[in-house]
C-alpha cells in the first residue's frame, strides 16, 4: 500500500519565498517526493509504504524548510541593514 500526503506552502510573498525555501532544499528530495510550483503557493506531494517513513520524511522537509526560511529572513535582514547603511 502506497501512502500520499502533501506540504502546501504559502506566503505573503508568494510565490517567490515559497520557491526560495522549496528551491533551496529541492537537492535532498528523495524519488518519492515531487513538488509543484504554482502562482500563490509551493505544493510538496510525499509518497512512502509506511506511515512512520511518511512522517519522518515530512518531518525532516518542515525542518529543513524552517531552516532555510530563517535563512532566507537573516539575508533579506542583512541586505536591508546594509543598504541603509549606503544611504
Amino acid at each position: 500500500m502506497r501512502i500520499r500526503g502533501k506540504i502546501v506552502m504559502k506566503s505573503k510573498n508568494a510565490p517567490e519565498v515559497a520557491e526560495m525555501i522549496t528551491r533551496s532544499i529541492e537537492p535532498d528530495n528523495l524519488k518519492n517526493i515531487t513538488t509543484e510550483y504554482g502562482e500563490k503557493s509551493v505544493t510538496t506531494h510525499f509518497e512512502a509504504e509506511k506511515i512512520g517513513t511518511l512522517i519522518a520524511t515530512v518531518d525532516d522537509y518542515i525542518m529543513n524548510a524552517r531552516i532555510a526560511d530563517d535563512i532566507i529572513k537573516a539575508v533579506e535582514k542583512d541586505n536591508k541593514k546594509d543598504s541603509e547603511d549606503d544611504d
